[in-house]
């Protein structure tokens, strides 16, 4: 971490450190689940092309729980929306260890958040996102989301190896027999983390919550920054940022005229990564260069690793180029690694290079974008719209895994690699089309002192 990363670390609230404990345990759940999905669905004869439609369905249901649950968070109580799901969470670890059965593992996929992928599903991460604003001040937002995804990723990364080896040494022991035992066995490792992240969730305190402390936050402990007059449409809710509001369940026209464009740009994104998640990525180079479950978890570590060490110098990126330019600079070169992987399918050193630089550069867009989001909309809609916009990229994302599994029953698994970089880097350009315009004012606001 950089010495100014490092200050906002230990000066951190206590809440935002249990968030930050919350999303860790989080995404080590969702890297163990991730690194056996595909592999226990095909181990209980699933066949692939139904893979990708189990997957499809999980995620659209995701999207109706998300919708739910993140629009009504600020008024039924965020800490018990979030520990709802934890509990949720739990429950679909157990029926994963105990069952084979399609539809009563596609339910409790769905209101348990199983992952297809290590990426964020459900309702935790806009809540959390949106309780993070409230905490924070803009001039320390950069680098507290910037840990936020650190540490997330980290977990993720954690929860990759420690599949690998705990599938192995289940193997070595004798515990388990079979594949598909282990695999049961690593859901039961889920059901435990998630009931870690219930206890979590039980420490927030009132400041969490939209009627907490954020007011006296942002007006005793940082200057109000000067308005941003970026253009017609996204200077008022710039200037309105700072101002908290009333509670409403309904959208100022202003904030749904800009998240419209948001929409657009995300769900293709989300389009493009949802046709080569990591899940697949993993049935990918399982089927294509029959590496076992501890080679797997050892690459996912790595390239989790690698992802998790480019969170830190995207804050300093965004803060410096504004968070447009400095997705621009990140994702295009993301999307052209992807489209790049399959080249190499015949040489697997060089097909872990290009995977690695796409995982250096796939994640530099996260607290960019958060920054964007944080700096546009105002703080009462600001739970809401961060809901939106995870549901539109999850319902995008689940268009693609019901090629994807048609495809892999063909043998054309490797095309989505490049029909997802393909897709990433045109929603960058529609980006920077709608959006490049007001970097230079938000840049003005983080560096507000």
């Amino acid at each position: 971490m950089t010495p100014d990363i490092l200050v906002k670390f230990k000066g951190a609230s206590k809440d935002i450190k249990l968030l930050w404990a919350s999303v860790f345990l989080r995404l080590l759940s969702y890297g163990l689940t991730n690194q056996v999905l595909t592999l226990f669905l095909n181990a209980i004869n699933m066949a692939e092309d139904k893979i990708g439609l189990f997957m499809s369905l999980t995620l659209a249901g995701d999207v109706i729980c998300s919708y739910i649950l993140t629009w009504y968070a600020d008024s039924w109580g965020r800490r018990k929306v979030l520990i709802y799901g934890c509990a949720m969470m739990l429950m679909s670890g157990l029926v994963f260890s105990f069952s084979e059965n399609f539809t009563l593992l596609l339910i409790f996929a769905i209101i348990g958040v199983i992952s297809p992928s290590s990426d964020e599903v459900g309702p935790f991460k806009s809540i959390e996102e949106a309780m993070i604003a409230h905490l924070s001040p803009h001039n320390t937002r950069p680098e507290i989301y910037a840990i936020h995804a650190l540490v997330g990723t980290m977990g993720s990364a954690l929860g990759a190896i420690v599949c690998g080896v705990f599938v192995d040494l289940l193997k070595r022991t004798g515990v388990a027999h079979t594949d598909l035992q282990c695999y049961k066995l690593v859901f039961l490792l889920y059901a435990f983390f998630a009931f870690c992240k219930m206890v979590i969730m039980l420490l927030l305190s009132d400041a969490t919550e939209m009627d907490g402390n954020y007011e006296h936050i942002n007006h005793h402990n940082e200057e109000t920054p000067e308005p941003l007059d970026v253009n017609d449409e996204t200077a008022p809710l710039m200037r309105q940022a700072t101002h908290p509001e009333e509670r409403s369940n309904s959208l100022s026209k202003e904030t749904v005229s800009v998240l419209l464009k948001l929409l657009v740009i995300f769900m293709v994104d989300s389009l493009g990564s949802g046709f080569m998640t990591s899940g697949w990525m993993v049935y990918y180079y399982n089927k294509q260069f029959l590496m076992g479950s501890l080679a797997l978890g050892t690459l996912f570590f790595v390239t989790q690793l690698v992802m998790a060490s480019s969170t830190i110098p995207s804050s300093i990126i965004a803060r410096y180029f504004g968070p447009v330019r400095a997705t621009l600079l990140v994702q295009i070169p993301s999307g052209i690694f992807s489209i790049l992987i399959p080249m190499a399918q015949d040489y697997l050193p060089l097909s872990i290079l290009f995977l690695n630089l796409h995982f250096a550069t796939t994640a530099m867009d996260v607290t960019p974008r958060q920054i964007l989001l944080t700096n546009i909309i105002k703080p009462r809609d600001l739970t809401k719209v961060m809901g939106v916009v995870n549901i539109g990229k999850t319902f995008a994302r689940c268009i693609g895994p019901i090629f994807t599994g048609l495809l892999a029953k063909n043998n054309y698994l490797w095309l989505c690699y490049i029909i997802s970089g393909s897709l990433v880097i045109l929603a960058d350009l529609i980006l920077a089309c709608m959006f490049l315009g007001v970097d230079a004012k938000i840049k003005k606001q983080m560096n507000h002192r």
